[in-house]
């Protein structure tokens, strides 16, 4: 299977690099998706409403950015992997308990989780300064990841 295919819009200086990172961004965003449900699924206590709608909300937004790269990834000519397979075995994201979730555990964990994916981000933002196509995009993702974080820790 090959790894890259040509790409469809202007080359990107570093290609292969480029499409790691947003590879690897693209990995936890699924999985910051994926464990917002979980969390939404999961969730008790006296801010459930809230954070219930929230974690959804939070989850759309992940998939939405998440898609974003993939086909930033696919333009420049890097075939993303999002099989369950790959993001269980190549995200960064540290993983929820299963059961029910107190509220102020979501709180606490998924916004451990938005740091480690926001951290991830602006790593990537660092180190795409040759592609700014691709840093802007990443750019609007960080924001959107930082902006999410500071809703959910303010019903701290």
């Amino acid at each position: 299977m090959s790894t890259t295919t040509a790409p469809t819009v202007a080359p990107t200086p570093t290609p292969d690099r480029v499409g790691g990172i947003l590879q690897q961004t693209l990995i936890d965003l699924l999985d910051l998706a994926l464990q917002a449900k979980q969390a939404h699924w999961n969730v008790t206590g006296p801010r459930f409403l809230p954070l219930h709608q929230q974690l959804d909300t939070l989850a759309d937004a992940a998939r939405e950015h998440a898609d974003n790269i993939a086909e930033r990834a696919a333009a420049i000519g890097t075939p993303p992997d999002a099989r369950a397979t790959t993001i269980a075995a190549t995200s960064r994201l540290p993983q929820l308990d299963t059961g029910v979730l107190p509220d102020g555990t979501v709180i606490d964990k998924i916004g451990d989780l938005l740091t480690t994916t926001a951290a991830g981000i602006r790593h990537a933002i660092e180190a795409t300064t040759d592609d700014p196509i691709t840093q802007d995009l990443l750019i609007t993702t960080g924001h959107t990841i930082e902006h999410q974080a500071w809703l959910l820790r303010s019903q701290r």
